[in-house]
C-alpha cells in the first residue's frame, strides 16, 4: 500500500501507517502461531517504504527474508483469497553477530555501555554497582579509555589495591566487592561476553542505510548464540535503543521512521529488571518516538511488559493465545482488554479461538487513535519463511554495504597499555643506580593522584607480572581454555 504497511485483510485491508508506525507496536502470541512470519512481513513493508529495520533472530528463521519466497500452493491460494498479487521478492539484508560468527562483528566500548548497562549484564547488586561507578570516575578523571574487558579488569585491580584513598574521595571500597565484580567479569568473558567490547565500535549510521532503489536496508542481528545468555541479550539490545534516543536529533513525527527497531524474546527486558532500568526503559521508549524511531515488542504475552510501557504501544498484533492455568487466564484477559472493543465478537474467546496465520489487529488511524479490533487473515510473506543456507548468508555478506568495516578488531592505546607503560617506566626507574655522594633534593608532597597514579603502575606490574605466569602455566598445561 502506498501510505502503509499491508498487514492482512479482515473486512478490508489491515494496514499499518507509516505516519503512526514511530508510536511503537506489539506482536504477541503463544509459541507457533504465526509471529516470527508477521515480524518479517512487518519488516519487509518497512524497508519496501524506504525504512531501515533492525530485528534480532533468535531462531534464525528471518534471515529467509533475504532471499525470494517459493511460495507453495496453500500461501497462494490464500493470496489469491485476498485478491493478492504474490510477487516473490528479497529484501535487502545486512547480518550481524556478536560472536562475528554468522555476520558481520558488532561492537561498543566499556565506556559508551556505561555502569548502568553493565551492572544489569553482570547481575550486580547496589553496592556492587556504586565500586564499578567508583572505578567509571577515576578512569574518566585520569583519562583512562575503558575499550575493552581487559582495560575495566585493570580499573578493578587498581581499585582492590587503593581501596583506602578512593574511599576516602568516593565512599567506602571493599576489596572484596571489587573481587566478586572481577569474578563475574571472568563469568562474561567465558561466555563470550569479550566479544561486544572493543574496537571498531558500531556506528549507529551504517544501521539506518538505504540501498540503491531506496529500500531500506534489514539489520538482522544473529541471536541463536546469543539467546542462551540472556542477560547479555537483553542488555546489548537496550544498550543499542539507548543509544539511539541519545544520539539521533528531534524530529517530531515523521512522514515515516528513520529506522524500525525489534526487540524479540522481549520479557527478557524486564524479567528481575531493577527499578532505576525499569525507569529508564520506560522514559527512551516514551521520547524515542520524536527522535523517528518506532520499537515493536515481540513477546508471547502482552503480560511480560510492564504498564507503563504497554500502554505506550499504539500498533497491536495478537495471535493466539491458551489459557489453561490461573496465570494464562489473566494474561488473557489483560491482553482483550488492551483492544478497542469490537461488538461483533468476544474479544477474549477470540484471541483462544485463532488459528495460526490469523491475528487480532488494531492500530493508530490518521487521528492516532487506535482502531477497532478486527479478525484479520495474515497474508502471506513475498520472501523466503525459512532460514537461508550457509553459502546463502556468505553470498548475501559478500555483498554487504558494510564488509570490511568492522571485520578486523583494533586494539588501540587505552588503560590497559597507558597503565602498563607507566609500570615499565617506574621499573626502570627503580633500577637506575644512584650517584655517589649525592644529596636528595627536596621536594613537594606528591599530589593524591600522583600517589595513585603510582600505586595504580605498581599494581599493573604485579598484574602483568601474574598474566605472564599464567600464560607459561597454560602451555605447560596444554592450554586450560581456548583464549579468544
Amino acid at each position: 500500500m502506498a501510505d502503509g504497511v499491508l498487514i492482512g485483510f479482515s473486512e478490508h485491508p489491515e494496514a499499518l501507517r507509516l505516519d503512526r508506525a514511530n508510536r511503537h507496536g506489539l506482536v504477541a502470541g503463544a509459541t507457533g502461531t504465526g509471529k516470527t512470519v508477521t515480524l518479517q512481513i512487518l519488516a519487509q513493508g518497512l524497508s519496501d517504504a524506504g525504512v531501515p529495520v533492525f530485528a534480532a533472530d533468535v531462531k534464525g528463521d528471518l534471515s529467509g527474508i533475504a532471499a525470494a519466497g517459493a511460495p507453495s500452493e496453500k500461501m497462494l491460494a490464500r493470496a489469491k483469497g485476498m485478491n493478492l498479487d504474490l510477487q516473490p521478492q528479497a529484501a535487502p539484508v545486512v547480518f550481524w553477530d556478536l560472536f562475528g560468527e554468522q555476520g558481520h562483528p558488532v561492537r561498543t566500548t566499556v565506556s559508551e555501555m556505561g555502569p548502568l548497562l553493565l551492572a544489569r549484564m553482570l547481575e550486580l547488586n547496589d553496592v556492587q554497582e556504586g565500586v564499578l561507578t567508583v572505578v567509571f570516575r577515576a578512569a574518566d578523571e585520569e583519562g583512562l579509555l575503558l575499550l575493552d574487558l581487559k582495560d575495566l579488569q585493570a580499573g578493578l585491580n587498581y581499585a582492590a589495591e587503593n581501596a583506602k584513598a578512593l574511599s576516602a574521595r568516593y565512599g567506602n571500597i571493599s576489596p572484596a566487592t571489587v573481587a566478586t565484580i572481577q569474578r563475574k567479569l571472568l563469568m562474561l568473558e567465558d561466555q563470550g561476553g569479550a566479544n561486544l567490547f572493543g574496537e571498531p565500535a558500531l556506528q549507529l549510521s551504517d544501521l539506518m542505510r538505504t540501498d540503491g532503489s531506496g529500500r531500506g536496508y534489514v539489520n538482522i542481528l544473529s541471536g541463536e548464540r546469543l539467546i542462551s545468555n540472556p542477560r547479555l541479550y537483553a542488555t546489548f539490545l537496550l544498550w543499542l535503543l539507548s543509544e539511539l534516543f541519545e544520539e539521533l536529533p528531534e524530529v517530531g513525527d515523521p512522514e515515516k521512521p528513520r529506522l524500525a527497531f525489534f526487540f524479540d524474546e522481549a520479557h527478557l527486558l524486564f524479567r528481575d529488571a531493577p527499578p532505576a532500568l525499569l525507569e529508564k526503559v520506560e522514559q527512551v521508549v516514551r521520547l524515542i518516538r520524536s527522535k523517528g524511531v518506532g520499537v515493536y515488542f515481540v513477546t508471547q504475552n502482552p503480560a511480560d511488559i510492564p504498564d507503563t510501557v504497554l500502554g505506550q504501544l499504539g500498533n497491536r498484533i495478537q495471535h493466539a493465545l491458551r489459557a489453561y492455568t490461573p496465570v494464562e487466564q489473566r494474561g488473557l484477559k489483560a491482553a482483550a482488554g488492551s483492544f478497542r472493543p469490537n461488538p461483533a465478537f468476544d474479544t477474549a474467546e477470540t484471541i483462544q479461538a485463532l488459528g495460526v496465520g490469523e491475528a487480532l489487529v488494531s492500530v493508530l488511524d490518521e487521528k492516532g487513535a487506535p482502531t477497532v479490533v478486527q479478525k484479520t487473515l495474515v497474508r502471506p510473506p513475498a520472501s523466503r519463511l525459512g532460514p537461508l543456507t550457509p553459502p546463502e548468508r556468505a553470498e548475501v555478506m559478500g555483498r554487504s554495504p558494510v564488509r570490511g568495516l568492522y571485520d578486523e578488531a583494533r586494539d588501540r592505546e587505552s588503560a590497559y597499555e597507558m597503565l602498563r607503560a607507566k609500570a615499565e617506566a617506574a621499573v626502570v626507574t627503580t633500577a637506575e643506580p644512584k650517584p655517589e655522594k649525592a644529596r636528595p633534593a627536596p621536594r613537594e608532597k606528591p599530589s593524591e593522584f600522583e600517589t595513585m597514579g603510582k600505586a595504580f603502575a605498581t599494581s599493573m606490574l604485579r598484574t602483568i607480572g601474574n598474566q605472564i605466569g599464567r600464560e607459561i602455566m597454560r602451555g605447560v598445561l596444554g592450554g586450560v581454555r581456548r583464549r579468544r
